[in-house]
């Protein structure tokens, strides 16, 4: 009886725990929905997000994932195209990522019909704003993309020996710069908070032309978004079950 209760119980699928996306808006985590997933917005607060991972101990995970918007470093990417980091590069450590989950995630991406490619993401705590900072970014980082929650996604899955990997669209180029409103336009929640832009626009009108620009190019960047979010739990979980 003991063999066959064995016999069945090695037969039977692990359960795993979640993987534990994290992002920064909550178009963003709407995209990473789905089974065997859990998303985590920071709301492109630096602070908000160490609390809020701080927060997380006791909480079972097999994987972390970095996933979302971000901007462009290297000349040859445009909006829409996605980056599977390889390496994450984060004050002055540069950390390698998960390689069988992030080529996994690279064939998906490529299968879903998105323009990917691997690439090493800088992480930091106030956004590039223009071409002059990406510029020095990508000199000193030797970075393709930035973002602002790659760094301490990684850092919080390294504290708890769990695989990271990060999954980011291109949203603004490298050659693009933001207008200053770019940086108040989110809520805490991480929602577009509309009135204050609205209000930035009266205030300085000039801020529109751009943000018409930096809307034109997050929407590729969602849209690309949009057909990678599903295949993270799918394609990850297969992987992690043979870990």
């Amino acid at each position: 009886m003991s063999r066959a209760i064995s016999r069945r119980k090695m037969s039977e699928p692990r359960i795993l725990a979640p993987v534990l996306v994290v992002v920064g808006m909550k178009r963003e985590a709407a995209c990473a929905a789905g089974e065997g997933v859990e998303t985590l917005c920071s709301g492109a607060d630096v602070a908000r997000l160490r609390a809020a991972l701080d927060d997380l101990r006791g909480r079972d995970f097999s994987a972390v994932v970095s996933f979302g918007l971000a901007g462009g470093l290297h000349h040859r990417l445009r909006p829409g195209h996605v980056v599977v980091a390889d390496e994450i590069v984060g004050g002055d450590a540069r950390r390698k990522t998960h390689t069988r989950l992030s080529d996994m995630l690279i064939e998906g991406v490529a299968a879903a019909g998105c323009k990917v490619g691997p690439g090493a993401i800088v992480g930091v705590d106030q956004p590039a704003m223009d071409a002059a900072a990406k510029a020095a970014l990508r000199e000193k980082a030797q970075a393709v993309a930035v973002d602002m929650e790659s760094h301490l996604a990684e850092e919080f899955a390294r504290r708890r020996n769990l695989p990271f990997v990060a999954l980011r669209a291109i949203s603004d180029p490298a050659a693009r710069a933001l207008p200053p409103l770019a940086a108040k336009a989110l809520t805490p929640e991480g929602d577009v908070d509309s009135a204050a832009v609205a209000r930035e626009i009266m205030r300085e009108p000039r801020q529109l032309g751009g943000m018409i620009r930096a809307g034109l190019d997050s929407r590729a960047a969602f849209a690309s978004l949009s057909r990678c979010g599903p295949l993270l739990g799918p394609l990850l979980r297969l992987v992690l079950a043979d870990l």
